[in-house]
């Protein structure tokens, strides 16, 4: 499999030269411990994958966060607690270019994605790139995404295409769901509220001017079966298309885990849920701790009783201890319309490649393998997440001219066996305007 990938820099050879016979030894103290567990289960563990939206490192309670700041979050904090937090993990600057970053295990520089897309362009996740679900449907496991795929408009670069059996997508960010509202607040009568896109001409004089039509926003899609457009409100943009959309997401993946529970094949799931994406949630709005004034804020209390239903779901099943769950942020959070906004304790914002911008929360639960209250300092990257999901399900590394160019396995660190060998000894991360910060052990430079 071939995706035009280039290799890694000369550090990384060397390490590899210097360590392969150490490396080889771990390799199959890693397999052993793989295979029992295969043996048990009767499959290779199942995945899932959770990428939230804009929450900022410190935005929920395991950081300091949570119902202090009006966002609580109790069980998205009891469930790092049941697994290994990451204190020190990076995402890229905004959603596009992680998205590029979770799939591909490349940094979005190598494909040119590094802006956020918007309906009407014709960019998008190219076919030549391998994605994870391609790796993972190769090594026998079923796949499926829901949620923000944001990777392109066009078919050829839809979740359906790019390795997924079945996807349950919204095609943009948050903000086009809000475009037509915007307009209606003002185009019957005087409002003295103001709108976040006051300028947006309606849709169909949007479509007049531009050629888009914004009447689709999200698709239903089948592998080698083509997609058809989402009904309902969670496939119109509207001021209910998030709610509705997290709702029947949620919905379809604990029944999803049902039916697959028991399969001979295991499976690999990627939730790019809306959470924090503007619009709230009016089921949660009046939760106990729950900010009202900003949207957000209720938007996350769904998601945390959302991944409560996840995780209930996978302990009924009895496969909560052969199922890895990796929760990450895509970037820092978004200042520009506060106080409809998340927050981070640190310097910068969505967008930035200040430590605001790119350090995100991050913390992955696998019981009876990742110990309960673990925490890591290790930097990590966003794009390593591949390389470790490749060594757990087959005991082994992708070459980089084959997959994953800039990932680094840190499957070493959740069984609990640091190799200081393997340890990110870099990092770059790049923004939309060409600028870039590199971290290097505890120092960082903007350039």
């Amino acid at each position: 499999m071939a995706s035009f990938a280039a290799q890694f820099d000369a550090p990384y050879y060397d390490l590899q030269e210097k360590n392969k016979d150490k490396w080889a030894a771990e390799d199959k103290q890693i397999d052993a411990k793989l295979a029992a567990l295969e043996k048990r289960f009767g499959k290779k563990p199942n995945i899932i994958y959770i990428l939230a939206d804009d929450v900022g490192w410190g935005e929920m309670g395991w950081q300091g966060g949570g119902k202090h700041r009006g966002t609580p979050t109790p069980e998205l904090d009891k469930m790092a607690l049941e697994g290994m937090r990451f204190w020190t993990a990076y995402a890229e600057p905004s959603c596009t270019p992680t998205r590029i970053a979770i799939n591909t295990g490349r940094h979005p520089f190598r494909t040119g994605l590094l802006a956020v897309l918007w309906p009407g362009q014709t960019d998008g996740l190219s076919a030549e790139e391998v994605t994870v679900a391609e790796v993972l449907s190769e090594a026998g496991y079923n796949t499926a995404m829901w949620g923000k795929w944001h990777l392109g408009d066009e078919p050829e670069h839809a979740p359906e295409n790019q390795g997924y059996d079945y996807a349950y997508y919204g095609l943009w960010n948050g903000a086009p769901h809000g475009w037509q509202g915007s307009y209606e607040l003002y185009a019957d009568q005087p409002s003295s509220w103001k709108s976040m896109w006051y300028d947006f001409p309606g849709e169909e004089e949007y479509k007049k001017r531009t050629g888009i039509d914004l009447s689709v926003a999200g698709y239903v899609g089948r592998k080698g079966e083509g997609r058809k457009p989402i009904e309902g409100p969670a496939g119109k943009p509207g001021p209910d298309t998030q709610e509705t959309f997290e709702a029947e997401s949620i919905k379809q993946i604990t029944a999803y885990i049902k039916d697959k529970a028991k399969d001979d094949k295991p499976f690999f799931i990627y939730w790019a849920t809306y959470t924090q994406q503007l619009q709230g949630s009016k089921a949660h709005h009046k939760d106990k701790y729950v900010d009202k004034v900003n949207p957000q804020a209720s938007e996350m209390a769904a998601h945390n009783a959302h991944v409560r239903q996840l995780l209930n779901t996978l302990k009924a099943e009895g496969i909560a201890e052969n199922t890895l769950v990796v929760w990450i942020s895509d970037n820092g959070p978004m200042y520009a319309f506060y106080p409809n906004s998340g927050y981070s304790w640190l310097k910068g914002g969505k967008g930035d490649i200040l430590e605001g911008g790119v350090r995100v929360p991050c913390f992955i639960r696998w019981p009876g393998h990742i110990e309960p209250g673990a925490v890591s300092d290790r930097m990590i990257n966003l794009v390593d997440i591949f390389a470790t999901i490749q060594e757990m399900v087959s005991g082994e590394v992708l070459p980089p001219d084959e997959a994953a160019a800039d990932s680094y396995s840190f499957f070493d660190e959740l069984i609990g066996e640091r190799d200081a060998a393997s340890v990110r000894p870099h990092m770059v991360v790049n923004s939309v305007n060409g600028t870039m910060a590199i971290r290097k052990g505890p120092w960082s430079m903007r350039c």
